[in-house]
């Protein structure tokens, strides 16, 4: 959005509600005015009329005629005559009604429906004071009403509410006109003050322009004023200057940056082949201290499939590679989907482990569902395998938990991401046991600590294994 346009967007508001309110206020003072005139000239005839019944009624009493029918009578046309008198428009109405609701006295003519009938005897009956609003002979009226005692009336004088608020109508449309055209003058003017104060910027930002298009920092934005934009054409320009000298230097940290950046992508392309992608951003934040080894609670994985030398002397070199690259990429696959981290390939056999370099909430069950998910793999390879005419795998799995060091192990030449410690190789004999006891899974007592609630597991024995004294429990495992 542009700066003019929002000048008058914040000032615009300012002036048309500073109008609105100054026109408000008159309005509001002007028709109040006119509107208490009118209701008191409804009063002032209300209360003409019951002061003239009331001297009528007076004259009865005077000369002992309060119970003749018929002078009460005479006295009644005689008020009805001066309430024609006293209805000097066209649109204004007195009439009355008794207490059954029936219209005694009116000037003029006058249809008032059921409706209206009952909604003026619901009038008579609550004897209402003040200016009154109700529809009679199909259109709206102001009403002011009394009770004349003597007579029992309900008296109405009354005028058509177009009639009544015609003066006000008018004021109110003037109003508006007056506030339109006062707005519409601010607007005009507040645009051409705008264009004045914005214009000075305005060729800022083309000059902006003319250099961002054609790289060319030669360009100058013209000071037009000694003011606050022409301070600010000033140090654009000085700013230029400065910039124009960078540039060459700018240019070169690109161009070598752009080089790095290179370097960088294609060093991700190659290791993320055989490295871990979290490890991979672990080492570009903090190449250092992937060279620190450090001792971790982690779960190692190792599989195995059992007789694969014998199943590789019946098979051609290149379907031997062929092989255990589809084997080896479900069961890859599987490791990486619960976030484990593929250690290395011995032969047949691979080693994994989570844990490292990020945590899980809970790793154990994380190796655990993935040994479970490579032997359903496992099972769909052999499939493929017999429809090939080549033969089967079967393998053994051996889970443990323990302490280990973890981290970057060789020298500048050659560095392998891995881990060492006896729980290594607890996790590589308990793979072993599998074939001693016809397991294709087997966890130890620590994998078992931090799983059971989750699997199905079934102790198979307490066992020694080679390069151990303590003897350690296993189990195996199956989904519940």
């Amino acid at each position: 959005m542009k700066i003019r346009l929002k000048i008058i967007l914040v000032v615009l508001p300012l002036i048309i509600a500073s109008l609105i309110f100054a026109e408000g206020i008159i309005w509001f003072g002007v028709t109040r005015d006119i509107t208490l005139m009118a209701e008191e000239s409804l009063d002032f005839k209300l209360y003409q009329l019951e002061t003239y019944a009331e001297n009528q009624w007076s004259l009865l009493i005077e000369n002992g005629y309060a119970e003749n029918e018929n002078m009460i009578g005479a006295a009644k046309s005689a008020v009805e005559i001066y309430a024609s008198t006293l209805a000097v428009k066209q649109s204004e109405r007195i009439f009355a009604l008794d207490n059954t609701g029936s219209l005694v006295m009116k000037n003029g003519t006058i249809n008032i429906t059921p409706e209206e009938y009952a909604a003026l005897i619901e009038l008579v009956k609550t004897r209402p004071d003040g200016i009154l609003n109700a529809p009679l002979g199909g259109k709206e009226r102001v009403l002011k009403t009394s009770y004349f005692i003597p007579f029992r009336w309900q008296i109405f004088v009354s005028d058509e509410r177009e009639s009544f608020f015609s003066a006000v109508d008018r004021i109110t449309a003037q109003s508006l006109v007056t506030l339109l055209v006062a707005s519409i003058l601010a607007i005009v003017l507040l645009v051409m003050l705008a264009r004045f104060l914005t214009s000075p910027l305005a060729r800022i930002v083309k000059t902006m322009q003319r250099i961002i298009s054609s790289s060319n920092l030669s360009s100058r934005a013209e000071v037009v004023y000694n003011d606050e934009i022409g301070s600010l054409a000033q140090n654009f320009n000085f700013m230029l200057d400065e910039l124009e000298k960078s540039y060459k230097q700018t240019k070169k940290y690109a161009f070598e940056s752009t080089l790095a950046q290179k370097k960088e992508m294609r060093i991700r392309e190659i290791f993320q082949k055989y490295v871990p992608h979290d490890v991979i951003e672990q080492f570009f934040a903090s190449p250092e201290s992937m060279l620190r080894g450090e001792t971790r609670e982690l779960v190692i994985l190792f599989s195995d499939i059992r007789g694969f030398t014998t199943i590789s002397e019946t098979m051609r070199p290149e379907d031997v590679v062929s092989c255990l690259n589809r084997y080896f990429s479900g069961q890859v696959d599987t490791v990486f989907r619960y976030n484990g981290i593929v250690d290395k390939y011995i032969g047949d056999a691979l080693m994994a482990f989570w844990g490292a370099p990020l945590k899980t909430e809970n790793d154990a069950l994380s190796a655990v569902f993935s040994a479970l998910d490579m032997l359903d793999i496992l099972a769909e390879f052999n499939v493929e395998q017999r429809q090939l005419g080549k033969p089967e795998f079967s393998i053994g799995i051996g889970i443990n938990m323990g302490n280990v060091t973890v981290g970057n192990i060789g020298n500048d030449r050659k560095m392998n991401y891995t881990i060492i410690g006896d729980a290594v190789n607890l996790a590589s004999r308990v793979e072993e046991l599998t074939k001693e006891y016809q397991q294709q899974l087997l966890i130890t007592e620590y994998v078992y600590q931090k799983v059971k609630d989750n699997v199905i597991t079934q102790l198979i024995g307490n066992v020694v294994v080679r390069g151990r004294s303590e003897p350690v429990n296993v189990y195996t495992v199956r989904r519940k």
